[in-house]
């Protein structure tokens, strides 16, 4: 049980920085060399290294060597295992949300009877 947990937390980290929301949106055309993810980005090196370790820890981006040159991209299987917890974590699947249900207000039927 605990290890979804700890895995959930190594997948979500990956969202939880600007930069690697630039970095998964960047790769969402396709591979790209480290080189220019660092000049998109205009980071450090080490910085970009920082965030691919994440990504790749993370099982959602892929990398792939190529003589000196470190290449990334998506990996179907990991963005496939984030909607997997997120949704075991919130019982709400993709393409389930009903606008109405998730913005409307709690109604004071919890056990407690409280309003949230």
């Amino acid at each position: 049980m605990e290890d979804r947990y700890q895995e959930g937390s190594i997948v979500f980290k990956a969202f939880c920085n600007e930069y690697r929301l630039q970095i998964l949106e960047r790769l969402s055309t396709g591979e790209k060399c480290a080189c220019d993810l660092q000049e998109h980005l205009d980071i450090s090196q080490s910085t970009l290294s920082h965030h691919m370790k994440v990504l790749c820890a993370s099982g959602i981006v892929v990398a792939r060597q190529e003589g000196k040159w470190t290449h990334y991209s998506i990996n179907r299987a990991g963005v496939a295992r984030a909607q997997e917890l997120l949704a075991a974590f919130t019982g709400v699947r993709l393409g389930e949300v009903d606008p109405s249900v998730a913005s409307a207000p709690a109604r004071g039927d919890g056990p407690c009877g409280c309003s949230g």
